[in-house]
């Protein structure tokens, strides 16, 4: 998978768990989630889940916060760092 794909498919699972489907048409990809409580904790963890099954990575609790989880490109950033994508 490519950082491109990755971002869609965060962006896409955002726009499901977040948003039922629809993105607001502000919404970018700096948009804080997590610290403006768009993102509940139930959402964030189903999120982690859903992400460490796909990449195939186990992420450690201390890693879950929002300093890595409050925007699509953070979230982004921090899954292919830990899966190791690099373009």
């Amino acid at each position: 998978m490519k950082k491109a794909e990755l971002k869609d498919a965060v962006r896409n699972y955002v726009a499901d768990g977040v948003f039922n489907g629809s993105m607001p048409a502000e919404f970018n990809d700096d948009m804080k989630l997590v610290s403006t409580r768009l993102m509940d904790s139930i959402v964030t963890l189903n999120m982690v889940n859903h992400f460490e099954e796909l990449l195939g990575i186990e992420l450690q609790a201390h890693e879950v916060n929002v300093d890595n989880l409050d925007s699509v490109n953070l979230i982004t950033g921090f899954l292919a760092e830990k899966a190791g994508i690099t373009e």
